[in-house]
C-alpha cells in the first residue's frame, strides 16, 4: 500500500514537473491574434502595431487573421470556442463584447463567461465626418438640415461604434435619418468619400486620413471631451448634443480557460508595447490612445461596459435585430 502510495505521488509529480516547461516554454509556436473587423479598420490597423511588437518580445511570429462580420460576432465566437492554449488570441473593441448583446437577438457566446480578458490596450475616439460637398459645416447644421429633410439624411456605420452613435444623435436631436449599415468601416468610408451616404461616426485611425487629404470633413469628436489627438475639433457636447459621450475601447482576450502564467505573460507584453514612447507615438498617430492595466482590472471594466452599453442602446431606441 504504501509503496503503491509512493509510485502514485512520484507519477504526479513527474505530471506536474512536464506540464510547467510546456507553459514556461510558451510560446514555441507561431501564435494567430484574430481582428474582428477588415483589412483597414482601426482595430486591424492598431493591432497589426501590437502584433509585431509582441511577436518581438515573445520571440514567436504573431499573425493577424481577420474575421469580420456580424458586429463582430463571427471572430468572437471562432475565439470562444478556440483550444484554451495561447495560440488564438482575440484583439476587439466593444463592439463585440459591450455592445453586440444588445443590437442583436441571438449572440452565440457569452462575452464574460466564454472569454480570457488578458489586457485592454487602450481607447480609439471617433469622429463625426461628412462629405465635403454636403451643406452643413458643423453638427448644428447638419440637424437643422435633418431636421428640414426628414428621412432624407443617411448615415453609414462599420461597428457598433457607429450603430449606437448614429441612433443616440437621432434620438438626442430628434431628428429622423436613414441607418445604412455597411460589414466594415473601409467600404462605408468609400461610399461616403464617393457621396452615396451623407456622414458616419469613424474611429480617428481609419477617417483621419480622409479628413487631412480634405476627402471628408469632420465636425466633432464623439466624446464629451476634446481629444487630445484633434484638439481643434469640438466635442458633441460643446457642439450642441447635449449627453453625448461614446468611446470606443481596444482590449485583448484569449478563450475561457486560458492558463494564468499565460494570461501573465502576454499582459506583461503588451503593458511593455504601450509603455514604449516609441510605439505609442506609432498609435497615436492613428488616433489611438494607448494604456494598460492588469487582467483584473480589464474583467471588471468588461462588466462595467456591458451594462453602460446596454443602456446606451436602450435609451437611443436600438431594436436588436
Amino acid at each position: 500500500m504504501f509503496l503503491r502510495s509512493l509510485r502514485a505521488a512520484a507519477l504526479a509529480g513527474a505530471a506536474l514537473a512536464a506540464a510547467g516547461p510546456a507553459h514556461a516554454a510558451y510560446p514555441d509556436k507561431p501564435i494567430n491574434l484574430v481582428v474582428p473587423f477588415p483589412a483597414g479598420s482601426g482595430t486591424d490597423a492598431v493591432g497589426r502595431i501590437f502584433a509585431a511588437e509582441l511577436g518581438n518580445i515573445l520571440g514567436q511570429q504573431v499573425v493577424v487573421e481577420n474575421k469580420p462580420g456580424a458586429n463582430a460576432t463571427i471572430a468572437a465566437n471562432y475565439v470562444a470556442r478556440a483550444k484554451p492554449d495561447g495560440y488564438t488570441l482575440f484583439v476587439t473593441t466593444n463592439t463585440s463584447h459591450s455592445a453586440a448583446p444588445f443590437l442583436m437577438k441571438n449572440v452565440p457566446y457569452d462575452p464574460v463567461k466564454d472569454f480570457t480578458p488578458i489586457a485592454r490596450g487602450g481607447n480609439l475616439p471617433f469622429l463625426l465626418v461628412v462629405n465635403p460637398q454636403r451643406p452643413y459645416k458643423s453638427v448644428q447644421e447638419l440637424v437643422d438640415y435633418a431636421r428640414k429633410n426628414p428621412g432624407r439624411v443617411t448615415y453609414a456605420t462599420g461597428n457598433s461604434t457607429g450603430i449606437v452613435a448614429g441612433g443616440t444623435l437621432a434620438r438626442r436631436a430628434d431628428i429622423d435619418i436613414l441607418h445604412v449599415p455597411y460589414k466594415g468601416t473601409p467600404q462605408a468610408l468609400t461610399d461616403l468619400v464617393g457621396g452615396q451616404v451623407d456622414f458616419m461616426f469613424t474611429d480617428l485611425a481609419s477617417g483621419l486620413p480622409f479628413v487631412q487629404s480634405g476627402q471628408l470633413r469632420a465636425l466633432a469628436v464623439s466624446t464629451a471631451e476634446r481629444s487630445s489627438i484633434v484638439p481643434d475639433l469640438p466635442s458633441m457636447r460643446e457642439a450642441g448634443v447635449a449627453d453625448f459621450d461614446l468611446n470606443s475601447w481596444n482590449g485583448y482576450f484569449g478563450p475561457a480557460g486560458l492558463p494564468p502564467e499565460i494570461v501573465a505573460k502576454l499582459n506583461a507584453a503588451i503593458n511593455q508595447i504601450v509603455s514604449n514612447p516609441d510605439v505609442r507615438k506609432r498609435l497615436a498617430g492613428l488616433g489611438f490612445d494607448a494604456f494598460s492595466g492588469t487582467p483584473e482590472s480589464f474583467a471588471t471594466f468588461v462588466s462595467e461596459q456591458r451594462d453602460l452599453w446596454g443602456k446606451l442602446i436602450k435609451d437611443a431606441g436600438i431594436q436588436p435585430q
